[in-house]
């Protein structure tokens, strides 16, 4: 038997502990930088395995080495993230989120749960490849500074020090079954806004005794996306959404402030660093010109993420081996960002996608929805799969 074929052999017959991995961490959710159970969860199965591991890395996260034969010949680095978010989970399944209002919506149960499939199979056939496989388990994926850039500083990247690091994340708009890749730029940067909009509250009957905020505001907004539409290059794409507005007046009570919140994204830094000044500029000008004042603020985020080239071509052969050609598909450039973006600055990265989409079974919610499921077939091949791909990457 080939080592691909025992490397199938071994995730099939794995899938039915993958799941129960995966249901257990999804009916027990722990938010950004309070994965300890996880923690000791992810530590309990390593330890058990025999697998060699350092814990508290940036808190709660753990780093695993299985070495092969040889083990200084060329490191690869695999990470799964551990962390959920702040969502009511409004799924009816026997492994819904016992803990109220944190629930996993982004799949990271998933790529927990497969990342320690993938290290289980890897450590029983470490005497059929050659180099170190060093995996990542992370927290604090959802929330900035984001796990990935703790990690880092807490030497992460070190000792040893990785030739190339490869991740994968659930895909819920691609069929169960494939995989999708994008080579070069993939994700976004993101920034966090926070407007607070001041002005003079009052009778709402009487707006010529007042500074109206309400209305200051919604200029602001509105102008605001003129930093997309009218001076953001067509080349580069470039998103800004405000998902939050709080004016605590009446219906006929005008309030002193308003409080806006939104995100910036982009894929070049240069531009990112000149539309927050941008931004800034019109947010005050607008407001001052209108008798208020604003307070504006822009947290820098994660990076855009960049998936290295050639790294990313050896991985998609090595998937076309393992799933088929037709299994594996182009992906578009994705708005939404991820902090693996940190490793992809620091060193080669391949971040690819897992389809978990299964439209006759109504598995189709979006993640960060109270709805996200997943197809867990998906989870029969996986495992095997990150092990594929970093066994190949070791003998390339």
């Amino acid at each position: 038997m080939s080592l691909l074929e025992k490397i199938k052999t071994i995730s099939s017959d794995l899938f039915e502990e993958t799941r129960n991995n995966r249901q257990h961490l999804h009916a027990n959710p722990e938010l950004s930088f309070e994965e300890y159970e996880t923690s000791a969860f992810v530590q309990s199965k390593l330890s058990a395995w025999g697998i060699s591991y350092r814990s508290g890395v940036a808190g709660t996260g753990i780093e695993a080495i299985i070495e092969g034969k040889n083990p200084q010949k060329k490191v690869v680095a695999l990470r799964g993230d551990m962390d959920a978010l702040p969502i009511t989970e409004e799924n009816d399944k026997p492994y819904k989120s016992k803990n109220k209002g944190v629930m996993h919506a982004c799949g990271h149960d998933v790529h927990t749960s497969s990342v320690l499939s993938t290290a289980r199979i890897l450590n029983e056939l470490k005497g059929e490849f050659e180099g170190t496989v060093k995996i990542i388990f992370q927290p604090g994926e959802e929330k900035i500074p984001g796990g990935a850039s703790l990690m880092i500083k807490d030497g992460i990247l070190k000792n040893p020090i990785p030739n190339s690091i490869l991740g994968q994340h659930v895909m819920p708009l691609i069929p169960v079954g494939k995989i999708g890749f994008r080579k070069g730029m993939y994700m976004a940067s993101a920034d966090e806004i926070y407007i607070t909009v001041k002005g003079k509250g009052g009778h709402g009957a009487m707006p010529e005794r007042n500074v109206d905020p309400v209305l200051i505001a919604s200029h602001i907004i509105v102008a605001l996306q003129q930093v997309v539409s009218r001076m953001a290059s067509p080349k580069t794409p470039t998103v800004l959404s405000f998902g939050k507005v709080m004016a605590n007046g009446a219906t006929n009570v005008i309030p002193d402030k308003v409080e806006i919140e939104g995100t910036f994204r982009t894929l070049d830094e240069p531009w990112r660093a000149k539309a927050h000044e941008k931004m800034i500029k019109i947010g005050e000008g607008i407001a001052e010109a209108m008798g208020g004042s604003c307070e504006f603020e822009v947290r820098k985020g994660y990076p855009f993420l960049k998936n290295h080239p050639e790294l990313t071509q050896r991985a998609i052969d090595a998937a076309t081996g393992y799933m088929g050609k037709e299994n594996v598909v182009d992906l578009d450039i994705w708005m939404a960002a991820e902090d693996f973006s940190y490793y992809s600055q620091e060193v080669d990265a391949c971040f690819y996608r897992l389809g978990t989409r299964n439209e006759e079974r109504n598995i189709v919610s979006g993640v960060h929805t109270p709805t996200f499921d997943i197809d867990e077939s998906a989870l029969s091949f996986s495992p095997g799969l990150m092990a594929w791909l970093a066994i190949n990457e070791l003998h390339s």
